[in-house]
């Protein structure tokens, strides 16, 4: 019996080693962590990320350009500066938010968090019309 325990305990003892090897072995796929995450940040470029403003002219009773493509992030400014009053509407759900108050001159902006194409207009002048297509 004494025996038979020893050769438990030697099993054990062969674990503990096995187990101590195994350890070294992580600390070898420790920089390979390290070098996915330097990857992912290297991926990633801060101009890349980086969201941008981009900007609609309302004057001469139109939206210019009509038609914007931007980017999950990104902010368009409406900048109104014709002599009449104009608003920035949303068309349908997906456009929802996008709702400005009657502006006679100045900015109103928003922000697009998810990607879609968005068609809005001028509550006072209907035949004023635009499209943002979000990517």
């Amino acid at each position: 019996m004494v025996g038979g325990k020893l050769g438990r305990g030697a099993i054990a003892a062969a674990a503990v080693v096995a187990m101590a090897g195994c350890g070294s072995a992580t600390t070898t796929s420790k920089p390979a962590t390290t070098t996915a995450a330097a990857e992912t940040s290297s991926a990633v470029s801060p101009t890349a990320a980086s969201p941008a403003t981009l900007t609609v002219e309302v004057d001469n009773m139109k939206f210019s350009p009509a038609a914007l493509t931007a980017r999950v992030g990104d902010t368009v400014t409406w900048k109104f500066t014709d002599r009449f009053p104009h608003a920035v509407q949303g068309i349908g759900d997906a456009a929802m938010g996008i709702n400005s108050p009657i502006v006679n001159h100045g900015e109103w902006s928003y922000t697009f968090t998810v990607a879609g194409t968005y068609r809005y207009l001028c509550p006072l002048h209907p035949e004023m019309r635009g499209t943002i297509t979000v990517q």
